[in-house]
């Protein structure tokens, strides 16, 4: 089900919530990267949507306030949130230890895993050093997995950065990269879905080392608005509880 985009415009007020030590959180605005599609991305007709949107607008309902969504590139999403350009990241963030010492987050609220994926006649194999060797590989600039391909394959192959999936994908269509490695949502909607090619994933999803793919997406907030994020833990405990959540994971990624 879709639920209705709340907006607030002009200056952001105050909305009050009901119950336990949340006594006052106001209207929030949200920055999000898109597109990285089924995640949070753009309509025809230019609409935000997409899994974290839907959720995001979720949330806030059931909280009682009013989000505005702010868009951002991911290379300066941090320090936006930092400046007070927004109050909050939802943009598919990987919760680890080395984001939690710059923002506080909320309760993971999913947790896919990562992929390769690469052109349907590709010969590779399972992948390691051998089978990447000499290839091109394109990741998202700052991202958990330009860390990991990185650092486990950075020496054996070239690894190619991208401000986003749809540039990525472009190279990919052009045969400019020999595989990807991104969120398995994101890569199953931009190059499994696509109609360009025909594309495939290779070897198994992964979700491990902790260290590199964290704990699950979460919603990012500043260290001191610990107010803030406990009223949108205790929205999410309530989402997943009557079924709210699940309506909307069932429409982005099925049953």
């Amino acid at each position: 089900m879709k639920f209705q985009k709340i907006l607030s415009i002009g200056v952001l007020g105050t909305a009050m919530i009901a119950g336990g030590a949340n006594a006052e959180v106001r209207d929030i605005r949200i920055g999000v990267d898109v597109p990285y599609e089924p995640m949070e991305y753009r309509t025809p007709d230019g609409e935000l949507t997409g899994f974290d949107i839907e959720l995001g607008n979720a949330l806030c309902a059931e909280i009682g306030i009013q989000c505005e969504w702010v868009v951002q590139g991911w290379d300066g999403i941090i320090p936006g949130l930092q400046a007070r350009k927004y109050d909050a990241i939802m943009s598919s963030m990987t919760i680890n230890e080395q984001r939690r010492e710059q923002v506080l987050f909320s309760d993971p609220y999913i947790t896919p895993p990562s992929a390769w994926f690469a052109p349907m006649d590709a010969e590779i194999g399972t992948p390691s050093d051998e089978t990447l060797e000499g290839l091109t590989i394109g990741v998202q600039r700052g991202t958990l997995q330009d860390n990991y391909v990185t650092d486990m394959y950075g020496d054996v192959a070239e690894v190619n950065r991208y401000a986003t999936a749809d540039d990525m994908v472009l190279d990919m269509d052009s045969g400019r990269l020999d595989a990807v490695f991104l969120d398995f949502p994101i890569g199953k909607s931009t190059l499994l879905e696509s109609e360009a090619g025909e594309y495939k994933v290779v070897g198994e999803k992964i979700t491990e080392p902790v260290e590199y793919f964290g704990e699950g997406f979460g919603i990012a907030f500043r260290q001191r608005d610990q107010e803030l994020a406990a009223a949108f833990n205790e929205a999410l405990a309530t989402l997943k509880e009557n079924g709210t959540y699940d309506e909307i994971y069932a429409e982005y990624f099925g049953d």
